[in-house]
């Protein structure tokens, strides 16, 4: 009888992604928008081997060792995560090869770069010291990511293939709060970072643009009181009010949405400024949260949201001295179960999931017409 049960909830498994995937299957749906180029900005969700490259600090981060990259590479790649990331199915839904990293020496960016670096802020890092925040592993923060944008594009002749480029401006943002957070800041205190993280971006947006963008998506934060690093250094015993129906921290995911709320005002804005180009927010934590609301559907042990795959230690399987990637700390036997690979970025399978719902949901709003 439970083998039958079991096998009964593998085909609603099956049928269920095959429900919400067959409009998809193999049609590789950004394709329909005959992009050229893709141009990312943004932080570890996005860096493919920048921060890797960038420093001998950043050489020695444990997204530079195994298990990081086991499960597609094979290999560390300097991505976050056990496999690929959301921008590498982006490229693929779009039939272009994976954006190399720009700081990588020799590399082919005939079909887009890599801007993004692992640890990125919106804010100058300086900015964020006068106000009591360290940034630990790099200063190249977004306004630095998009100097090197202006010289590449000034360095070589970029006119009509940034024309049919695609630009993501994000996610970007979330390592100002988290390191406020993580450094002690109250929520009020990180509130009062929000403005101008959101008009550094908006101030992004404006510069891909000044550079010929037609297309741009910007998104959002994911639900932070999910994640098994917040949920490991603000623990209550006060599990009523504090926690909601996915054992998530309700206060910092209130947070996030503010956030979000206010970035989507400035994108408003900055549609009515240009009328003509196509800015679209990408909603990645409706599409996180969706990850916790049907785990069971797509493929996760719902009793597992929130532990981290790769770690050690209490309820959540996170320890922030012993970091995944630090000797003996080893990864799940099977990562497709978990969301979270190592307390802060998710699984691969997580990653692919969320990106093919945004993709879903931003494309009827690229003004790309087949």
């Amino acid at each position: 009888m439970a083998r039958i049960k079991k096998d009964f909830q593998i085909v609603l498994i099956s049928a269920f992604l095959f429900l919400f995937f067959c409009s998809s299957c193999g049609a590789q749906l950004l394709s329909l928008c005959k992009f050229d180029s893709i141009y990312q900005l943004g932080d570890s969700i996005a860096d493919t081997g920048n921060l890797i490259i960038e420093s001998s600090l950043g050489a020695a981060t444990p997204c530079s060792r195994l298990p990081y990259g086991e499960t597609y590479f094979n290999h560390p790649t300097g991505r976050c995560s056990n496999g690929l990331l959301m921008i590498d199915y982006v490229a693929w839904e779009a039939r272009l090869p994976y954006l190399n990293p720009y700081l990588k020496n020799g590399s082919d960016f005939s079909h887009g770069v890599n801007f993004a670096v692992t640890g990125a802020t919106a804010l100058p890092t300086s900015v964020l010291a006068a106000r009591g925040v360290i940034t630990p592993f790099t200063n190249s923060s977004l306004d630095v990511q998009l100097d090197w944008m202006s010289s590449f594009f000034n360095a070589t002749d970029h006119a009509e293939e940034v024309k049919d480029a695609l630009f993501l401006v994000g996610e970007i943002g979330g390592n100002d709060f988290n390191n406020a957070f993580l450094q002690g800041k109250t929520i009020e205190e990180a509130k009062s970072f929000v403005p101008d993280v959101v008009q550094a971006i908006s101030h992004a947006v404006r510069r891909v643009i000044q550079y010929g963008a037609q297309r741009v998506v910007v998104p959002g934060n994911f639900p932070i009181g999910c994640l098994p690093i917040y949920l490991t250094a603000f623990e209550t015993n006060n599990s009523t009010s504090a926690y909601d129906e996915f054992n998530c921290l309700k206060d910092f995911n209130d947070f996030a949405e503010y956030f979000n709320e206010r970035l989507q005002q400035a994108i408003e804005d900055l549609r009515n400024e240009n009328p003509d180009t196509a800015i679209v927010y990408a909603d990645y934590y409706t599409a996180f949260k969706w990850l916790f609301s049907d785990a069971f559907f797509l493929g996760f042990d719902p009793g597992s949201l929130v532990k981290a795959c790769c770690g050690v230690g209490g309820e959540y399987n996170f320890d922030g001295a012993r970091f995944c990637g630090s000797p003996g700390v080893q990864a799940c036997p099977d990562p497709d179960r978990l969301v979270s690979w190592d307390g802060i970025h998710l699984t691969q399978k997580a990653y692919t999931l969320i990106a093919r719902r945004i993709i879903h949901d931003i494309l009827p709003h690229l003004h790309c017409y087949a």
